[in-house]
């Protein structure tokens, strides 16, 4: 028993680790314009208006946990969503956002109407 919950415990770790690596809007952003298809990384900096610098550190992150791949084209480094199920997992946890925000804009006209 004790080893599945150790087991368990590693997948918490894992699961958190990856959530992590989601949690910056940058990072969110980089999937969104991802999900259009590989580009590089001079036309995700152009794209999104952020210095390519950054940009290649962000790809960096996302690229060491798999989020993203990449494909040589000459000179230039070509980029794109390494597990497709990602973008379906953001699209989740963005339509949670919404009803979330839905339910509380309904709770505080509620709210509000009440207190007048």
């Amino acid at each position: 028993m004790s080893q599945i919950l150790e087991r368990s415990d590693k997948i918490f770790e894992l699961h958190a680790a990856l959530c992590q690596t989601l949690a910056n809007p940058v990072r969110l952003r980089i999937l969104g314009l991802l999900r259009e298809g590989e580009m590089s990384v001079n036309e995700i900096a152009r794209r999104l208006g952020v210095p390519q610098a950054n940009i290649s550190q962000h790809l960096s992150v996302l690229r060491e946990r798999n989020i993203v791949t990449t494909r040589r084209e000459g000179v230039t480094i070509n980029y794109k969503i390494g597990f497709p199920k990602i973008i379906k997992a953001c699209d989740l946890v963005r339509e949670v956002l919404f009803e979330q925000m839905a339910q509380s804009g309904q709770l505080m006209q509620r709210f509000g109407k009440a207190a007048k």
